[in-house]
């Protein structure tokens, strides 16, 4: 696998073969990028699971503490949390066979994505997934 970082076909293949979306550090504030990007996934047709320890439910569909909980395969890890935590989500993401780490605006660390590519994983760090999705005109 690949770091996607300025290879628009392999992002363009990452975004159109995705079905499932774990959304890490979804928030339960409309106010907050990460519930508005998750809105977004889900109104252009990706399953989206939020992944958040500290809140129960968003918008009446359960938040999963864990990735580890998450009911489905999933395919892409969305990121919302700071730069330090990327390498334990990575982590998670290998243990329940990710296909892809998405890290978002301002979230990247080197150490956490030679591990992803270490253990076959596709990783795109510092890139917000609206902005690519629309970027590369899918959908």
């Amino acid at each position: 696998m690949t770091s996607l970082a300025g290879n628009d076909g392999a992002m363009r293949n990452v975004l159109l073969n995705a079905t499932v979306i774990a959304v890490v550090g979804h928030s339960d504030k409309p106010e907050r990028t990460s519930y508005q990007i998750a809105q977004f996934l889900k109104s252009v047709g990706y399953i989206v699971y939020p992944v958040n320890p500290n809140v129960r439910e968003i918008d009446g569909q359960p938040s999963y503490p864990s990735l580890n909980e998450v009911p489905q395969p999933v395919d892409i890890v969305n990121v919302f949390r700071r730069s330090e935590y990327l390498s334990e989500i990575v982590d998670e993401a290998i243990t329940i066979n990710a296909k892809t780490v998405w890290a978002q605006l301002g979230v990247s660390n080197q150490q956490a994505e030679q591990k992803a590519l270490k253990a076959g994983l596709n990783i795109v760090m510092d890139a917000c997934i609206k902005v690519e999705y629309l970027r590369l005109g899918i959908g």
